[in-house]
């Protein structure tokens, strides 16, 4: 699909090519990276997986408020200016529908002046100036989030709640200061759910989420491929909202032990677990960077998935491979949307004594440089 801003906004770099070009293209420096790192030994690359454009269900726009005029999109390539958006080819329908009066609420909301108090018996007029807006997908309607660092006033909470009792596909608003702060929720309408392999799942604000249900479910299956003949005890690690969680017990001869760092989003999976009664998903709270399982911990287990944020999972692979020969897991998964730090974990398990068997690509962030895999390790 085309695009106005392709050849200013840093999102798409490969969208002036044609779709065989880019997957050919996509493709080749995926294994080729791979195959220069790890060399070309007993592994097999999967047929790669591309995920179809207009598939993304959450992104995160930035906007700036300045001389009355508000500007909405995503950052120019290598820069802090704003590429204006009024419509994202990458993104679902249901967000390209609601951009125009999303971003009318914001102009009305950043046009609200407001008195602060600077000094004793001194004030100035203040109003939102800049931030970001991040707009999910939901299957039950559109959540957003703002972040910024300005404090909302009743005003501006009286024009949010307004704008979204005004418009039925936007479910929930939340409110944070920064990217470190847990949101506050201004208005819920209904709680937002996705579907993961049959089950709804409640999502808490602000929390991470596969970019697309379509990039979701070929991981999904790609997991439970690797993992078809495990019947057993799996750790989940970095286990999100469950995403591997619950396919995987629907097997219920397994047992999955599901660990993650945030509260709030582990809150929701045990509440969406508990509600529909699924008995072999426990969940942990463990900083797993911090404090990973110990290799006595992964004698334990049959198989381990990770999912780790972009920085890996070298502690994970480190106590993986201290587990004695004996006692090594079946299976490992190891799921990583940065083959750079893939590599580092990788190379640790094989050094240890287990195999890589399998490695499959699946294209989920679509037109860039950004790469997703999903490999299998064993001990046979």
């Amino acid at each position: 699909m085309e695009c106005n801003l392709k050849e200013k906004c840093g999102g798409c770099c490969y969208r002036h090519m044609s779709n065989a070009e880019y997957q050919e293209l996509k493709d080749g420096r995926f294994k080729n990276f791979l195959q220069k790192q790890l060399g070309v030994s007993e592994y097999v690359f999967n047929e790669s997986i591309f995920i179809d454009d207009g598939t993304r269900r959450r992104a995160s726009f930035t906007f700036e408020y300045k001389k009355s005029k508000l500007m909405f999109g995503f950052n120019e390539n290598k820069s802090n200016d704003i590429a204006d958006c009024m419509q994202c080819p990458l993104l679902t329908a249901k967000i390209n529908r609601h951009l125009g009066v999303i971003r009318e609420f914001l102009q009305k909301l950043c046009e609200i002046k407001t008195v602060k108090k600077i000094k004793a018996k001194k004030f100035c007029e203040s109003f939102i100036s800049k931030g970001d807006l991040l707009v999910l997908d939901a299957t039950n309607g559109l959540d957003l989030v703002l972040e910024t660092s300005s404090q909302l006033e009743l005003s501006h909470k009286m024009k949010i709640f307004d704008f979204v009792n005004a418009n039925e596909k936007i479910i929930r608003f939340s409110y944070k200061k920064d990217a470190f702060s847990e949101p506050e929720t201004i208005v819920e309408k209904l709680k937002p759910t996705i579907n993961i392999a049959g089950f709804d799942v409640y999502v808490a604000a602000g929390t991470f989420l596969q970019a697309s249900k379509e990039g979701e479910t070929a991981l999904i299956d790609t997991v439970c491929k690797y993992l078809a003949d495990i019947k057993g005890n799996i750790a989940d690690l970095f286990c999100g909202i469950g995403t591997f969680s619950y396919p995987l017990s629907k097997n219920k001869e397994n047992k999955i032990v599901s660990i993650d760092v945030n509260k709030n989003l582990l809150e929701g999976f045990r509440t969406s677990v508990n509600k529909q009664m699924i008995h072999n998903i426990e969940i942990k709270e463990k900083n797993l960077f911090k404090y990973p399982l110990e290799s006595a911990e992964f004698e334990n287990f049959d198989a381990v998935i990770f999912d780790p944020p972009r920085a890996g999972a070298i502690s994970i692979a480190k106590e993986l491979a201290k587990v004695d020969k004996s006692k090594k897991l079946k299976k490992v998964v190891a799921v990583s949307c940065n083959p750079y730090s893939f590599v580092n974990d990788a190379k640790i398990l094989l050094e240890s004594g287990y195999k890589l068997r399998i490695i499959t690509f699946v294209d989920q962030f679509v037109y860039s440089n950004h790469m997703e895999l999903v490999a299998l390790f064993t001990t046979n």
